[in-house]
């Protein structure tokens, strides 16, 4: 069973000899390992069960760090490399051949940012190799947020769980690429499109679902609970419909319903804050999704600010298998 600790020494060592150990960030914890040993990729996608096509993120400890390994940073990226970074912002960047195609799925393309965790900053300041990190989850689950979270999963397949608290955001770095130095967003996460475009100017948003990613969380189903999700623009209404409410969970915003036993319900913000539901979203998931539930009744956020990242993560969740 994997040790949890705070010793970054320990886990600088371990990502030496090729291990494969889950780090804090501020968004969700993640799964790495050094980034341009291939063994330790696989592995990474092994002990995630994840497909080998959907690519993975490449975490520096600054932005100078990231250069060697691209072959350049557009104009608007670096605008927002500038701002953003360390943060809540991945750039998806022609890549250099240093790193392995089995990052990116033989794409031309890598997927960089620098986290910004104390821990994990002292922890890239030790390495001379970047880290592949995604999620810290079995492959589709809902994203972790806390130690505890990886352990219970993925405990018993890796050594070292770096503990960093509860992550500060509570969800994915949203993810900008450029064609033709036009910026165009491929996952909506924590940096809100308010923020980039206020930056750079207006960007593109493309976060369809896809077989063939070009970056992470874009596949259709995806941060998924065991149990049944539904989601709601009018909670009242659809809680109404259903026969035997005894059962039925709700994950809503800000306000309880009067139709449900308030037992059975969590609020993302009581005050209404986005940027406090986006922290609280998979560890409410996670509570809910274990208490053996049939149905989770999850709440449409206003589709502005982080309620679109938001609202993108349980689109997907509640999205069915084919």
């Amino acid at each position: 069973m994997a040790t949890i600790g705070t010793d970054i020494e320990k886990t600088a060592a371990l990502l030496r000899a090729g291990e494969v150990i889950a780090i804090p960030t501020e968004t969700v914890y993640g799964l790495a390992g050094n980034a341009l040993n291939p063994e330790a990729i696989v592995n990474i996608f092994k002990i995630k069960n994840r497909p080998f096509f959907d690519p993975l993120i490449c975490h520096f400890k600054d932005i100078d760090a990231i250069r060697p390994y691209v072959k350049s940073i557009p104009t608007k990226a670096l605008l927002l490399a500038n701002q953003f970074m360390p943060g809540p912002l991945t750039l998806l960047l022609e890549k250099h051949d240093s790193i392995p195609d089995l990052i990116t799925n033989g794409s031309d393309l890598v997927a960089v940012r620098v986290p910004n965790h104390p821990m994990t900053r002292a922890l890239l300041a030790l390495l001379d190799f970047p880290l592949a990190a995604p999620s810290a989850n079995p492959f589709g689950y809902i994203s972790p947020t806390s130690a505890q979270h990886v352990a219970d999963q993925l405990g018993d397949k890796i050594p070292y769980i770096l503990d960093g608290g509860d992550c500060s955001l509570g969800i994915e770095s949203t993810i900008v690429m450029f064609e033709n130095e036009a910026p165009v967003i491929l996952r909506l996460g924590a940096l809100k499109i308010e923020e980039i475009e206020n930056c750079i100017g207006k960007v593109g948003v493309r976060s369809h679902s896809s077989s063939n990613p070009q970056a992470p969380g874009q596949l259709e189903k995806h941060y998924s609970p065991h149990t049944k999700i539904v989601l709601s623009e009018d909670v009242n209404e659809t809680i109404s419909s259903i026969n035997n409410k005894e059962n039925i969970a709700a994950l809503l915003f800000s306000k309880y319903s009067e139709a449900l036993n308030q037992s059975n319900q969590l609020l993302l913000s009581t005050s209404g804050n986005a940027d406090e539901a986006a922290k609280n979203l998979f560890a409410f998931l996670r509570q809910l999704d274990g208490r053996g539930f049939d149905m989770i009744i999850a709440e449409v956020l206003p589709d502005q600010g982080l309620g679109r990242a938001i609202n993108d993560r349980l689109l997907r969740a509640a999205a069915k298998q084919h």
